[in-house]
């Protein structure tokens, strides 16, 4: 089964610096149909302004990951972690049992990401921060491994604390793969406009979409222009 929503239809705010597009409920956007999607617990569609960024704050018991897709991001936080995430990057932090940390855009250009929050299933564990370059180059058979909380992934993947995997990339227009799923998977448009198909039933994604994928062990893409797509494939 394949849950379609529109890149409109999504939560919204504009506090000038910060344009934010919310696919579930979060800060002053609350919507109780949209709390989540399984472990899944946020998926934040950013745009920061140059100069301009999120001052420290507090989390604890949260894995939250980070996709830049323009610009880059300057990270910094109590544990002593700092490190400067650029678009094709990716950056996870275990927030565990308790962490302070800052992300500003220090550049002139802007800054354009997904904030990712994931229920761990560990608790109160030792916060830590990783961040990893990833090929920016078209594929044409199968998403690369971003980020994945199973040992035999340690390799290739940043590590997170669930029975997790995050899968981005770009396609070619023309191209299609199937994707195999282990969970239930929340699709999004990062650029560009691809198909889903399942069960000969058929989503049209553009830019900005989201999908929630239930049911099903796989997902047939096809590419309908040049496009990016990330894939978080999770617990219910």
């Amino acid at each position: 089964m394949i849950k379609h929503y529109p890149f409109n239809q999504l939560g919204k705010a504009n506090h000038g610096w910060l344009k934010a597009n919310f696919h579930f409920s979060f800060a002053h956007y609350y919507n109780p149909k949209r709390m989540g999607f399984g472990v899944l617990r946020v998926v934040n569609d950013d745009a920061i302004n140059a100069n301009t960024g999120f001052p420290a704050h507090p989390h604890n018991n949260m894995e939250i990951i980070t996709i830049v897709r323009s610009g880059a991001i300057h990270h910094q936080d109590s544990e002593g972690n700092k490190g400067i995430t650029h678009a094709g990057e990716v950056q996870v932090m275990s927030a565990g049992s308790g962490i302070v940390h800052s992300e500003y855009n220090r550049t002139k250009d802007p800054l354009t990401l997904y904030q990712i929050w994931i229920q761990p299933n560990k608790q109160n564990v030792t916060p830590r921060w990783d961040s990893k370059l990833f090929p920016t180059t078209y594929v044409t058979n199968t998403l690369p491994l971003l980020v994945s909380g199973y040992k035999e992934d340690k390799d290739s993947a940043l590590f997170i604390h669930q029975e997790a995997r995050i899968f981005g990339g770009k396609l070619k227009q023309g191209t299609k793969l199937t994707h195999k799923i282990t969970h239930q998977a929340y699709i999004l448009a990062s650029k560009g406009s691809f198909e889903l198909t399942n069960s000969g039933h058929l989503t049209v994604m553009l830019k900005g979409d989201g999908a929630e994928v239930t049911q099903t062990k796989e997902v047939t893409i096809t590419a309908t222009s040049n496009c990016e797509i990330v894939i978080i494939d999770a617990p219910n």
